[in-house]
């Protein structure tokens, strides 16, 4: 997979990013069926075996349980060869999600990530919302935080990672990234993903595959065939099926380019 600019930012993409949620947890999730968390073995293969298959982008979060950590034993290593994304707000802690959007715990969280991934600079940390989107960006000093720690060198981009079309639309005046949930059955943030791509933000997009209620291939066609967006953040274990994801990616990329 060729990566492409992510927006304005310096940093460039592959098509496919993994989403790192099932490394790390396995309670309070929102899948079809549940899953066993891999052993450490288990997680340095995949995670070697996705970067060896063209994979450069990996976006985990402190809600991702041990997640971070993992990454960051497992291929702290390769540091260079991939774009590191991680989150600030939430927490999962004895089976229930945390939130704290304040400045000690933003600036906390950042100094838990980058111990955890083993890492001097986190490549892109986003705003990791309840779904108060507004209430979030307008009322508490988490953007304010983030942009003060990039300006420090250790985040070199921010984004938001919201629920609503309201919330993505007002992170565009501060955003390098917006991660947004997008797929077949709702499509409510197609106006925001085309107006921040016209800006020069970044566009990810989370669940899309609807927390895989729709087909890989049906889904990624879907996405990836949006000029406007830059990466479908997807997760997964068997990287047989991640191979298949990077496949699928690959040949909407030629046509789209063709």
């Amino acid at each position: 997979m060729t990566p492409r600019p992510l927006g304005h930012t310096d940093l460039a993409i592959s098509p496919i990013g993994f989403g790192a949620f099932k490394i790390g947890r396995n309670q309070g999730i929102k899948y079809p069926t549940g899953y066993d968390l891999p052993d450490e073995a288990t997680v340095t293969r995949l995670l070697d075996g996705l970067l060896d298959a063209g994979i450069n982008l990996i976006d985990t979060a402190p809600a991702y349980g041990l997640s971070e950590e993992r990454i960051g034993r497992a291929v702290a290593g390769r540091r260079e060869e991939f774009t590191l994304s991680t989150k600030v707000g939430e927490t999962f802690e004895n089976g229930e999600s945390v939130y704290d959007f304040s400045a000690d715990s933003v600036r906390a969280s950042i100094e838990r990530s980058l111990q955890r991934l083993q890492t001097d600079v986190l490549d892109l940390v986003f705003v990791h919302s309840d779904g108060r989107d507004i209430e979030i960006i307008e009322q508490t000093p988490v953007v304010e935080t983030l942009l003060d720690l990039k300006s420090q060198g250790l985040i070199r981009s921010v984004g938001f990672s919201g629920k609503t079309v309201d919330g993505a639309t007002r992170a565009l005046g501060w955003a390098d990234v917006l991660m947004v949930e997008y797929h077949l059955d709702d499509r409510s943030h197609e106006d925001v993903i085309a107006e921040a791509a016209g800006r020069g933000l970044g566009v990810l997009v989370k669940k899309g595959l609807a927390a895989g209620h729709l087909s890989a291939e049906e889904a990624i066609q879907f996405v990836l065939a949006n000029p406007h967006v830059d990466a479908l953040v997807i997760g997964g274990l068997n990287l047989d099926h991640i191979r298949t994801n990077i496949a699928i990616a690959a040949a909407v990329r030629n046509r789209c380019a063709a």
